[in-house]
């Protein structure tokens, strides 16, 4: 069975770069049936959070990446840990090292100095025939695992093929620190080999770490996994991916009004295709998804093709779904919905018009809160020819049927009569409704509202400016 694990480290919150990882190692575990696992690697205690773990777990639940197995935490696996290095230590495969730390730094200079790689150069080592001197009065050790020295480590690399490093070019890595706590590659490859782990998709940054945990694997008679390094994502100015365009926590972009369909939509095309194919389901994209059509080049964040996506689904999705959605964020604004105008109607009459869901607040929002015009858009369209015809569109509209034809027929009518096109008197009723010059057609805009609410906002604004009118 394949299984495939996610294996953040909670020392931030859970990032673009992240989110697709476990998107793409989530979806491989789905189209071969097989088990997602969830890992948290805690052992950083300076800067893990438990905030930053929940931060991942939100994240994880918003995107509806559900895991089969965890979350486990590698705190809570330290004996474990300590009973394979007790192994390793027994065997051969691992030894105590009292090279003191400014002891290591001096050697590393001068390794520097001489224009070499900076490197431990075995001198705790055990080798047949060398004698170690007397370990040091006080000094607790840290443990190195035993790396072949000759030869080659290599693997095929599902995204970016063929790797082969020399073993001559890594040295003695520490296992576990003088404290006695493991370090980060030991803990993961044993627990890959505790977990079972098939398949090891995760970002390129993680590939000079591979060679040494295949080594390990391997120290261990433990299966090897098939590695797949994913390549950076680059922000939409080709620069590495910042804050400014999208290395933001996932939760960000639900505060920003995104759908988590559109998110994974979009992540799903972040170095992956299926053909010409842009815009599609998870159930889709678990059905299509495979590692051979992952490309190894670094992919590009677009911000305005994740808004495109973020439309298209606003437009596709359940209104009750969206009205749900808007009325969470005007309560959180404090904002209060009474039982008219409808929320489900207004998000059907701005959905085509925004590209998130805070979008569709804001349209919202003019419906439930009195409307403050601003002085140049009153003057703009508040004009003297106009006070007349809207007079007359006033004084109609308690008898006119409440339906959008039929508003629009009155509207129509009553810029007639003085002269008017539709349009002159229609854009004024907008910015007395709304305080807004774009809304949707103006009828729909009316007929959203109760009669109750138009007749006041109108007559609010007309009732200082009309005595000075014609009357019709």
């Amino acid at each position: 069975m394949i299984r495939t694990r996610f294996a953040p480290s909670p020392t931030g919150f859970l990032h673009i770069g992240g989110a697709r990882t476990a998107l793409f190692s989530w979806a491989y575990a789905r189209r071969h049936g097989g088990r997602f696992i969830l890992r948290v690697e805690d052992t950083d205690l300076a800067r893990s959070t438990p905030e930053a773990v929940q931060a991942i777990l939100d994240g994880m639940h918003w995107l509806g990446l559900d895991y089969d197995e965890g979350p486990f935490y590698q705190t809570q696996r330290m004996d474990r840990y300590r009973a394979v290095i007790a192994e390793m230590l027994a065997t051969g495969s691992a030894y105590h090292c009292y090279m003191a730390p400014e002891e290591l730094e001096r050697l590393r200079d001068t390794q520097r100095a001489r224009g070499e790689k900076p490197r431990y150069n075995g001198f705790w080592r055990p080798e047949p025939g060398k004698t170690l001197p007397t370990p040091p009065i006080g000094v607790q050790p840290v443990v190195r695992f035993r790396n072949p020295d000759k030869g080659t480590v290599a693997w095929d690399d599902l995204v970016k093929g063929r790797i082969e490093i020399a073993n001559s070019e890594l040295d003695d890595l520490v296992i576990a620190r003088a404290d006695g706590t493991p370090t980060y590659n030991f803990c993961v490859v044993v627990d890959d080999r505790d977990m079972g782990i098939t398949h090891v998709i995760r970002g390129d940054d993680h590939v000079n770490n591979t060679p040494r945990q295949i080594n390990i694997l391997r120290a261990l008679a433990a299966p090897v996994p098939l590695y797949a390094h994913l390549s950076m994502i680059l922000g939409d100015d080709g620069q590495k991916l910042s804050k400014r365009h999208g290395a933001v926590s996932v939760m960000q972009y639900e505060e920003d009004g995104y759908l988590p369909e559109a998110v994974l939509n979009y992540l799903a095309r972040l170095g992956w295709s299926h053909g010409d194919d842009e815009v599609f389901s998870m159930q889709q994209f678990c059905e299509w998804f495979d590692l051979d059509h992952i490309t190894p080049s670094a992919a590009q964040f677009n911000s305005e093709k994740l808004n495109w996506l973020n439309a298209h689904y606003l437009r596709r999705t359940d209104p009750d779904r969206l009205a749900s959605l808007v009325r969470q964020r005007l309560e959180a604004r404090g904002v209060t919905l009474g039982n008219a105008p409808s929320l489900e109607g207004i998000v059907g009459l701005y959905r085509e018009r925004v590209v998130s869901l805070n979008g569709l607040a804001d349209a919202a929002e003019l419906f439930y809160v009195e409307p403050h015009p601003r002085a140049e858009l009153l003057a703009k369209h508040l004009t003297p020819e106009v006070l007349p015809p809207l007079s007359d569109f006033l004084a109609r509209l308690p008898d006119v049927a409440w339906e959008a034809k039929a508003i629009a027929a009155l509207i129509k009518e009553s810029a007639a009569r003085y002269g008017l096109k539709m349009a002159k008197l229609a854009m004024p009723i907008r910015v007395l409704l709304t305080g807004q010059e774009q809304t949707p057609s103006v009828d729909a805009l009316v007929v959203s509202f109760t009669r109750q609410t138009v007749l006041a906002r109108l007559a609010a604004r007309c009732s200082a400016e009309l005595p000075a009118a014609e009357q019709p």
